[in-house]
């Protein structure tokens, strides 16, 4: 009895007791937010981030070029420069004077002496009318003087015989021969006279051919200056008058001048093989070698000029063109000396960060890697990077100041 007693009180009901409170859910939701705002920083940074990331331009690193003409060397040294004419003349007239017609064109070829172009001539053939009629008016009293020495010398030989027979005075036979002396004086001076006028003709013979004027050596054509009707002189008097006919350039005396850097002349020598390229036809490699290094260097821009001497001729080489120059090694020995190694990379590719030069090489998924170069000449827009760079990578261009390695980039769309 006392354990079925026990066994009811169990099943007894406590109607003043509160009944338990139901099981908490404030941890689900707690979880439930930290998901949805990792889903959202996911979502943002996918979005956001890769829009963030800087756009840059980028640019490939080429090998540095090898010589195209078999000389076997490699590029030490790269210039910029222009094609030059070691012979080149603007044409004038000796004398002022009005163009009567001109006979050449822009791109003609001439010879040496051909006539270029003819000023009008009149007052220069009324000097030459001037001096011949003087020289014939020389002439004529030649001849007059000549017949009255000849009467004077027959004169004083015969009063000569006629004074030794005492049959004429004395003084009558030395008037005679003072007088065939001042006639042969006289017949000298108008010889004189006659040989002067004989010049004055030949000058106004030279100022008529002054008016014509003619090409000093054989070359093309580059600029016709004047016109028929225009007057023309050798000085510069200002105003409309033209000093000029024509510029000729002698095609076969084109050469190249380039600037180097006082800091890379050393590397130059003269005979040593380069190898030039035209801006205007990049694939066209010309081979040459250097003539001579200037002995004078621009302070202003620290540069020292060399010439340049191009082995191939061919029209579409003319003057003041742009070509890029590289100097070449000569071909190394049996000896197994090595050639110098390196790439080619734009100089904007290459910027200092704690106080080395760097620069940053595309890599997987658009992201940067920072490279410490070694580097080497420059070369107008280009460095040389001796190590560092590999040739065929991408290098950023003028990366921002807050790049740094890894970090994602968007390239431009003139990126090259």
């Amino acid at each position: 009895m006392n354990a079925s007693s026990e066994l009811l009180k169990e099943l007894r009901l406590e109607r003043g007791k509160a009944p338990p409170p139901p099981p908490s859910r404030r941890g689900l939701w707690i979880g439930l937010g930290v998901v949805a705002l990792a889903i959202v920083a996911v979502v943002a940074w996918l979005l956001l981030g890769r829009d963030s990331a800087p756009e840059v331009r980028t640019a490939p690193v080429a090998p540095i070029a090898s010589s195209a003409s078999g000389s076997g060397g490699a590029s030490v040294l790269d210039a910029s420069g222009y094609v030059v004419a070691r012979r080149m003349a603007t044409v004038s007239a000796k004398v002022t004077g009005r163009v009567q017609e001109v006979l050449i064109e822009e791109g003609m070829r001439v010879e040496e002496g051909q006539v270029l172009a003819r000023l009008d001539p009149i007052d220069a053939d009324a000097q030459r009318t001037l001096a011949a009629s003087q020289l014939s008016a020389a002439r004529a009293q030649i001849d007059s003087v000549k017949a009255q020495l000849a009467d004077a010398e027959a004169n004083a030989k015969r009063l000569s015989q006629l004074v030794g027979q005492q049959l004429v005075s004395r003084a009558q036979y030395d008037q005679a021969i003072a007088q065939r002396d001042s006639l042969r004086a006289q017949l000298a001076t108008a010889q004189r006279n006659a040989q002067v006028a004989g010049d004055q003709l030949r000058i106004a013979g030279h100022g008529v051919d002054n008016t014509i004027v003619r090409a000093p050596f054989s070359g093309i054509v580059t600029a016709k200056a004047a016109q028929p009707g225009e007057i023309v002189s050798p000085l510069a008097t200002g105003g409309f008058t033209r000093t000029g006919i024509g510029t000729i350039v002698d095609m076969e005396s084109l050469e190249v001048e380039v600037e180097v850097g006082e800091s890379y002349i050393g590397r130059v020598q003269p005979k040593m093989p380069v190898e030039t390229v035209l801006n205007a036809y990049p694939d066209w490699r010309i081979p040459g070698e250097v003539i001579a290094i200037i002995p004078a260097a621009d302070r202003g821009k620290a540069t020292v000029k060399v010439r340049v001497a191009l082995k191939e001729k061919d029209p579409r080489i003319v003057p003041d063109m742009g070509v890029r120059v590289s100097f070449l090694e000569r071909p190394s020995d049996a000896s197994g000396e090595q050639k110098p190694q390196g790439v080619r990379v734009p100089a904007a590719a290459v910027v200092q960060r704690d106080g080395a030069e760097v620069a940053f090489a595309l890599g997987n998924e658009d992201r940067v890697e920072q490279r410490a170069l070694k580097t080497g000449a420059t070369s107008g827009s280009e460095r040389i990077v001796l190590s560092g760079l590999s040739a065929g990578e991408t290098v950023v261009l003028d990366p921002p100041e807050t790049l740094k390695d890894g970090d994602r980039v968007r390239l431009a769309s003139d990126s090259r």
